[in-house]
């Protein structure tokens, strides 16, 4: 029996110590190993492990022999506290060793709130937090994930970044550091070799120089042998690649208890607003057949009840009614429910899920993302107000009564009256409801629930030029939202609700910056904050108490206009998407011009040069 690295007494002081023992099932044990490597999640137990892309990646390094890969989540506030009390030093899930042994520390970043948890699991870990003060015998802090396309606000605090999809060239990374390992190499001199990988970012091998208006001037490799633009990871052959068999099944409920499925990766849209639709394109399926193989090896080792299908758009998956037949046929055998998010509300999807929801619990969930037809051309929804209230309107002759509806404010070039058309358009598709179903046929009245966030403009979007608008105005255009609601007749039937402001303005800060406030996040987690994400411990002012510390003013990161010939923080990297599709998408938006997508027209964005997936379909 493994020794615990936490005692009984601070187990039994702590909430929810199942988040710390590991020894769940299917999770790997081995005995020696000649790379120890520690793959974190930022956040908390139940979060980290509803993630796919850790459990792909933790199945990928322990099938090789000579690795040991264990996970590692932040801990809670309430054993924060007494891990620095008592001095006990982070530790792997798997072994309950302190990972500042390791060799490697790896994060994946998932959303810009995280950033203080970064330096939470570094600091409970002991390791220097800034990477320049790491020794030879500390380990290598490395991070990936959707963040990662722009991580200069985060660069002084990693070794080295991995852009890009982890199936490429973890191995050739792994296989470097073991032979240099043995040839007694320095630090330095792994990390220098590291770069000439592709994919692999070493922010201290590069030099970033300002403007008197601080924007860049200039962003230069130190040394002529590394790359000056960092090439973006695809993995091409999704049906051929790993994919955990036995993922590991929680002690507790995690956010998503159940087996996920993925179909395939990308988007075929090209809505502007969505960074995940351009930074993991092309769209790339997985065979149906490899698909059913992993449903029945996955339902078989972990005795979850559900099933989920992974994928931005699974209405795009081309062979998805041979796929969800034959889960029906598998899951009904067995009672395990079967989740289809992402779908498009079209008939065949309404039958789909007629076929798999008890639709007296289940919601449909729509995002139109704006009310006006003027406003979903100016994103690229492609999305009419036809094919809106038609989905609606065959959700409630099936059966259904609950509706979900998602929009965002403060979108570029948004109008009162694009606001005014959120409440116009929920009071159709309630009004629609009671003209459809009959009276003696209603399960009670209809609900449908409208939540907004705030638009953020992310890198390697068209929108990445875009301002934010202000707290205040956010704030404003929600009340303006929020009363236009209750002069709608069937206001009674709608509900409205709203994010918030402060942390929005955050995310945005912390998406589009530069390295200047790798220092700005260090201040914060000094003065004890940490889980931004989490309402309850957000404090606005310790973010804006570090800015005005190191003079640095909100504005120049928030709320301006963005110049096209600008050099921007993440310019150094290449997604493939190039930069002139995202200038044409950017001023097709200002004309409120629609861009087909990909399986309509190729756009010529610039993926195609991987070589595969939608971009090939229909040629021979």
């Amino acid at each position: 029996m493994r020794k615990l690295a936490l005692s009984d007494e601070i187990l039994m002081q702590i909430e929810k110590p199942a988040r710390y023992i590991g020894n769940e099932l299917n999770s790997v044990i081995k005995d020696t190993s000649q790379i120890r490597f520690a793959m974190c999640f930022p956040d908390v137990y139940e979060i980290g492990m509803s993630h796919l892309g850790i459990q792909i990646l933790y199945d990928m390094f322990n099938r090789r022999e000579d690795t040991w890969c264990e996970r590692v989540y932040s801990p809670w506030p309430d054993l924060h506290k007494i891990m620095k009390e008592q001095n006990i030093p982070l530790f792997g899930l798997e072994s309950q060793e302190p990972i500042k042994d390791f060799d490697f520390v790896a994060m994946t970043l998932q959303y810009e709130m995280c950033y203080t948890n970064i330096l939470q699991i570094l600091d409970l870990a002991q390791i220097p937090l800034y990477a320049k003060e790491r020794k030879n015998d500390d380990p290598i802090i490395i991070a990936g994930g959707p963040c990662t396309y722009n991580p200069e606000p985060i660069a002084d605090f990693f070794d080295c970044f991995y852009i890009g999809e982890g199936e490429t060239q973890y191995d050739a990374f792994l296989d470097l550091y073991k032979k240099m390992k043995e040839g007694n190499y320095s630090r330095q001199e792994f990390l220098h070799e590291a770069a000439k990988i592709e994919g692999i970012y070493v922010p201290s091998l590069y030099e970033v120089s300002y403007k008197e208006d601080g924007t860049i001037a200039a962003f230069t490799p130190k040394y002529d042998d590394i790359p000056t633009t960092i090439k973006k990871q695809v993995d091409m052959d999704l049906t051929g690649s790993v994919y955990p068999e036995k993922p590991i099944v929680p002690f507790i409920k995690a956010t998503q208890d159940r087996i996920v499925l993925e179909i395939q990766r990308g988007c075929i849209r090209g809505c502007r607003f969505c960074q995940a639709g351009m930074i993991y394109r092309p769209n790339r399926e997985k065979n149906v057949e490899r698909l059913k193989e992993l449903a029945q090896k996955m339902i078989a080792s972990t005795g979850h009840e559900e099933i989920s299908l992974s994928s931005l758009s699974s209405s795009d998956y081309s062979q998805l009614e041979e796929l969800i037949n034959f889960l029906i046929d598998e899951c009904d055998k067995k009672n395990i429910n079967i989740s289809l998010p992402s779908l498009r509300i079209d008939a065949f999807s309404l039958d789909i899920m007629q076929k798999v929801q008890d639709i007296k619990k289940s919601s449909l969930t729509f995002a139109p993302e704006a009310g006006s037809q003027r406003l979903r051309n100016v994103i690229n929804k492609g999305l009419t107000v036809e094919d809106i209230l038609g989905g609606a309107g065959q959700a409630f002759e099936g059966g259904w009564n609950k509706v979900k509806l998602y929009f965002m404010l403060g979108l570029p070039t948004e109008t009162e009256e694009d606001m005014r058309a959120i409440p116009e358009l929920a009071n159709q598709i309630a009004a629609l409801y009671y003209d459809i179903v009959p009276k003696e046929k209603r399960n009670g009245k209809c609900q449908i629930t409208i939540s907004t966030s705030f638009f953020v403009p992310k890198p390697f979007t068209p929108f990445q030029w875009a301002p934010m608008i202000r707290p205040e105005e956010f704030v404003k255009r929600a009340y303006f939202v929020k009363d236009r609601f209750r002069e709608e007749k069937n206001h009674k039937s709608l509900k409205f609700q709203y994010h918030e402001a402060d942390i929005t303005i955050l995310e945005g800060l912390l998406a589009r910056g530069d390295r200047k406030l790798c220092d700005v996040i260090y201040d914060v987690y000094r003065s004890g904050q940490i889980y931004d994400a989490w309402t309850e411990f957000f404090k606005k002012e310790n973010w804006d108490n570090s800015m005005a510390k190191h003079g640095l003013d909100i504005d120049f990161y928030t709320y301006r206009d963005r110049n096209v010939d600008e050099i921007l923080p993440w310019d150094f990297i290449d997604i493939g998407v190039t930069r002139g599709f995202l200038e044409r998408e950017w001023e097709n938006a200002q004309n409120e011009k629609v861009t087909p997508n990909c399986r309509q027209q190729c756009s010529g964005c610039g993926a195609a040069r991987f070589g595969g997936g939608v971009c090939f379909e229909n040629k021979n």
